[in-house]
């Protein structure tokens, strides 16, 4: 009888190291500590079994894809309030509406 050999790697793409990196800022490896520890945390609590159901591709696939919605939202956040901005001023008088008024 053949034994399965699961693959799954939880942590893959994940920078568990706890020294500083060259490239990563105080605030930044302050940051990524705490987000180890929490998911670390987590991983104890649940166990694999249930972690693996929560990150089937591992955690670190999870947080790009986290970080891709994140930056998605703030562009799209940006944008909008650019157009606020770029947007003539309207007042409105009596239930009419006017566009471009300039406010004294």
């Amino acid at each position: 009888m053949a034994k399965e050999i699961d693959n799954y790697k939880a942590f893959e793409g994940l920078n568990l190291n706890n020294a500083r990196s060259e490239n990563e800022t105080r605030k930044q490896y302050k940051a990524r500590l705490k987000q180890n520890d929490k998911i670390l945390k987590l991983y104890n609590q649940v166990g694999r079994d249930a972690f693996k159901e929560m990150f089937p591709v591992g955690v670190g696939e999870a947080l790009k894809k986290q970080e891709e919605e994140n930056n998605k939202h703030l562009q799209d956040y940006l944008k909008k309030e650019e157009e606020k901005k770029n947007k003539p001023p309207t007042i409105e008088i009596d239930g009419h509406i006017i566009e471009g008024a300039e406010l004294e």
